[in-house]
């Protein structure tokens, strides 16, 4: 599962090696990308801090995507392909099945917000939502850490941990 980016190379500098920081550069920003996600969603609660503009309930979805997260990048590729991972209750299926429940949730979480973005904000008629900016505000929170625990899954190579 980490080749799809194992073709990608940075361009050859004399001066400068990205190819042996790969996981650091992957990290920093899948890290910026959630702190940023993260950022959005503190800065409108703070700004909205009438329930009726923007619900405190929406921030389930930042939390489901940020469990997400830990559990979709909890989970080696060798654990998944069975190469690490035999002892257990449920061995390399285990791993797969907790791989699978982590992105149901990433998805989930995305489609919850994309449906508060759309369905509170974008066509909503009331005149209690017309600032759209809540909406946009959840639905990039997560977003961004949906696609930074992307980054961080499939940016990283584990041939330097062993």
């Amino acid at each position: 599962m980490s080749g799809c980016l194992d073709n990608c190379r940075m361009p050859e500098c004399e001066w400068l090696n990205l190819a042996e920081r790969r996981n650091a550069i992957a990290t920093i920003i899948s890290g910026g990308m959630f702190f940023i996600g993260w950022w959005l969603m503190i800065d409108a609660l703070a700004v909205y801090q009438d329930h009726k503009q923007l619900h405190p309930a929406t921030i389930v979805c930042g939390v489901v995507g940020t469990i997400a997260l830990f559990m979709v990048n909890s989970v080696s590729n060798a654990q998944i392909r069975g190469e690490s991972y035999n002892e257990g209750c449920l061995g390399q299926t285990g791993a797969r099945v907790w791989l699978f429940i982590g992105f149901m949730l990433g998805f989930g979480a995305l489609i919850a917000s994309s449906w508060v973005l759309f369905g509170l904000y974008v066509v909503s008629h009331d005149a209690i939502h017309r600032d759209k900016w809540p909406g946009i505000a959840v639905f990039l929170h997560n977003t961004l850490i949906f696609f930074g625990s992307l980054i961080f899954k499939f940016g990283r190579t584990e041939d330097l941990w062993g």
